[in-house]
């Protein structure tokens, strides 16, 4: 019996990490895409490891269970296709017997999603936007990425690209008024950064200026060889720096956070919703165990094609049913807090039955 458990088990493992490493890599590709974005820009190449490795916790809370359900629709796939779960079975093996320590190390598993989940992932993903920030406050250049816009009090500024040693081109700056209408567009073909860092303020000289005065009818137009725009980068981080979020909490954090709102009378939904998130998705390893194995039995088809689109479509179908109930914050008569339960609920029940009536033919 130990040399079929470990045949299976070994299986499984050589699947999961195979499966795991892909998928990590995979959902960590759009963060690594911005963080290389931003180091071309001035960040040192440090913090491109540093937020990597901060970043790495929230992402294996993801990449776990799906690295799960994908190791077992690939094994028992190929199990049921050669025929082998029929042996064993004629042998007086019973499908319990066979994925016992699979369950073993799924539970395992779930248990280090909860910690990451729970525990470690957050502070380390509120950790990495302030190494973030804190690399900006450094190399405040950074700020200017061509396409995306910086907002400071009434002005937006935007460049179509820039270079190393600071040469700006394309600025675009848009000042607006108290009622957010556009009063003044400022164009201009390229600029120069100079950096106050003492006083944390950056000087954005720019030349050759194309002003158009919106207030005016018609419009009015005048031309410029060189304007100075200035703005209070501290100030412009310092203000996105809020109390600490309920996503960057710890479990225990966010309960005793949970239960001081409670007794100023307030709504408790939106942080409700985060706890139960969390424990929700950290027992999706469970769930997609459950499932996987009776949908892998019965299909028993041996490309191993058809087990990774069964793997993705039902990953899918439960991190998004999660993501559509969390997205109910606002509706707190609908109880989103406990419709998050239903994906695990329906998965746990739908492979529980199906794995019992596969036991009994």
């Amino acid at each position: 019996m130990f040399i079929l458990n470990w045949y299976v088990t070994r299986g499984f493992l050589v699947a999961f990490s195979m499966a795991i490493a892909v998928l990590t890599f995979g959902m960590t590709g759009a963060n690594l895409v911005q963080v290389l974005r931003h180091i071309s820009q001035g960040f040192p190449l440090s913090t491109f490891f540093e937020i990597t490795l901060c970043l790495m916790p929230m992402v294996l809370t993801f990449t776990i269970p799906w690295a799960v359900l994908v190791g077992v629709m690939l094994v028992f796939g190929r199990l049921s296709a050669d025929s082998e779960i029929t042996a064993m079975r004629a042998c007086g093996v019973s499908i319990l017997q066979i994925v016992s320590p699979i369950m073993l190390i799924t539970i395992a598993l779930t248990g280090l999603c909860l910690y990451l989940h729970a525990e470690a992932g957050p502070p380390l993903l509120g950790y990495s936007r302030a190494v973030a920030s804190n690399s900006v406050l450094s190399e405040p250049q950074a700020l200017f990425v061509p396409g995306a816009p910086i907002i400071q009090e009434n002005s937006v500024i935007t460049i179509s690209d820039r270079d190393e040693n600071g040469t700006l081109y394309g600025l675009q700056i848009y000042q607006l008024n108290n009622d957010d209408e556009l009063v003044l567009d400022i164009t201009a073909a390229t600029g120069k950064i100079e950096v106050d860092r003492e006083k944390q303020r950056l000087i954005v000289r720019m030349f050759d200026c194309l002003l158009v005065d919106k207030k005016s009818k018609p419009e009015n137009r005048s031309f410029s060889k060189e304007l100075e725009f200035s703005f209070d980068y501290g100030k412009l981080l310092n203000g996105q720096r809020v109390t600490e979020r309920a996503k960057y909490m710890t479990f225990r954090n966010l309960m005793a956070h949970i239960n001081l709102v409670k007794l100023t009378g307030a709504d408790t939904t939106k942080l409700e919703i985060e706890l139960n998130q969390r424990i929700a998705f950290a027992l999706a390893p469970i769930a997609f165990l459950l499932l996987g194995i009776p949908l892998a039995i019965r299909t028993s088809r041996r490309e191993t094609s058809v087990g990774l689109f069964l793997s993705v479509i039902l990953a899918g179908v439960f991190f998004l049913s999660i993501i559509v109930c969390e997205s109910l914050e606002d509706y707190p008569k609908l109880y989103p807090q406990y419709l998050l339960w239903l994906p695990n609920i329906v998965f746990q029940i739908a492979g529980a039955v199906m794995t019992y009536r596969i036991s009994q033919r």
